[in-house]
């Protein structure tokens, strides 16, 4: 599928974004060690998402199909059933970080793999605390990458002292779930913050975590109760089409979005760039809020994005690059070196996607350089490799390219955003 994507008459208007992928993640998971059944509503029931539902069905959690979400039979911190053949996290990171904080030390064997793409990104980084927690974990290459065979244990395990040496929030989820079962309590500390879903709903199911700057203390929780949650939309997702709205011009109002504030760096760098933003508050559901964000573009101009920035803008870095193109000035980003062990290196993805869109950027070893405006390529074409992000930042980009974007292998998308195309045609653009 080689969609060409162009917005002649601007793209903006109003639109609910699809449901927010890491709060799908992490409520799945929750639900299925609950003690008591949970309602997930609205999930996202794509990609990553389903890699996750079907490891924790694998491990004996039962995940009913309910209108509009899901109810979740939890089996409990210690309930996990041993599953009969490798755990399959196809391409989704975020499962496998995460499901090896709930594996470690349990009673049971279970290999956890995923595609080829996935056997090639770096699990030292969760491996490592864990076994310091007495989980016998072996891997590829000393249990650097994937798969990852998990020993039985005993079903607890020892409390941890971490510093996280580079800000993740897989890895500090991956921690926290692990902490529940310790003998007592566990802190995690490192030099910056990063997205804060776990920790969040944690505290709303009665886990006490305490904080102090960016240290978390958490205690071990002798059970969680069943929840209801209802997903909110994915900031991550809407920001495709902030980027949009910004470079073509035209209004946009994204309404039931998540709008957690370790999830609004982008927001904030656009405001940096010219736009303005409101931000309206209307529900909190397991401790993250939702509302309306309403854009309002202006002229587009460079901002600087450093590594304090980074974690919370980490999905929306392609975009940055693409609004660089736009912006009158200089757009540089630095400390963003994570993106090289993405899906792909997605850093060197970016420079493939300036280059296919006709323009020009100066990639560093950790983040990039680009001086707009910049005269594009028209018709512009882009090959994202296989890259989900990539592919829709290069979409997006054809709001202010008179002749389009192709993409090639489009269909990539699918990961997160099934339904991008729909929402493209809906909000102004043209997909032919």
């Amino acid at each position: 599928m080689d969609p060409t994507f162009r917005a002649t008459r601007g793209a903006g208007g109003t639109y609910v974004p699809p449901a927010d992928k890491s709060i799908t993640h992490r409520a799945l998971m929750l639900a299925a060690i609950a003690d008591s059944p949970s309602r997930v509503g609205r999930p996202l029931a794509t990609g990553d998402c389903v890699s996750t539902r079907r490891c924790l069905e694998s491990l004996g959690v039962r995940i009913i199909d309910a209108d509009g979400g899901v109810e979740v039979r939890g089996v409990g911190l210690r309930g996990f059933r041993e599953p009969l053949g490798t755990l399959d996290a196809e391409n989704s990171g975020t499962t496998t970080r995460l499901l090896s904080g709930l594996l470690a030390g349990q009673k049971l064997f279970a290999v956890l793999s995923g595609d080829e793409s996935l056997v090639r990104r770096p699990m030292a980084r969760v491996v490592q605390p864990l076994r310091e927690m007495g989980a016998r974990i072996e891997g590829r290459d000393g249990g650097k990458f994937a798969p990852l065979c998990f020993l039985p244990g005993t079903g607890d395990l020892r409390p941890l002292s971490w510093e996280l040496p580079v800000p993740s929030a897989q890895v500090k989820s991956s921690l926290l779930l692990a902490a529940l079962r310790a003998s007592a309590s566990s802190s995690i500390g490192g030099k910056t913050g990063s997205r804060d879903h776990t920790e969040r709903m944690l505290r709303s199911l009665g886990v006490r975590i305490d904080t102090s700057g960016v240290r978390l203390d958490v205690h071990p929780a002798g059970r969680l109760p069943g929840f209801e949650v209802d997903v909110p939309g994915d900031v991550s997702s809407a920001a495709f089409f902030v980027a949009a709205s910004l470079i073509s011009g035209k209004p946009l109002v994204v309404r039931g979005c998540g709008i957690n504030p370790t999830r609004l760096g982008f927001i904030e760098a656009a405001r940096r760039m010219g736009a303005s933003a409101l931000i309206a508050e209307e529900g909190v559901s397991l401790g993250e809020p939702f509302g309306t964000v309403t854009i309002t573009p202006g002229s587009l101009r460079g901002t600087v994005v450093g590594p304090d920035e980074v974690p919370e803008l980490i999905d929306e870095i392609p975009l940055l690059a693409v609004l660089g193109l736009f912006a009158r000035g200089v757009t540089r980003v630095s400390g963003a070196s994570e993106l090289r062990v993405k899906e792909s290196d997605r850093l060197e993805m970016i420079a493939r996607m300036v280059q296919g869109l006709g323009g020009s950027i100066e990639t560093t070893e950790d983040g990039f350089v680009v001086e707009g405006p910049q005269k594009l390529g028209s018709p512009a074409a882009v090959d994202p490799g296989g890259d989900h992000r990539i592919a829709m930042a290069a979409a997006v980009a054809g709001a202010g390219i008179p002749g389009g974007v192709r993409v090639s292998g489009f269909d990539c998308s699918r990961v997160s955003y099934p339904d991008f195309i729909r929402d493209f045609r809906a909000l102004g653009g043209e997909v032919a």
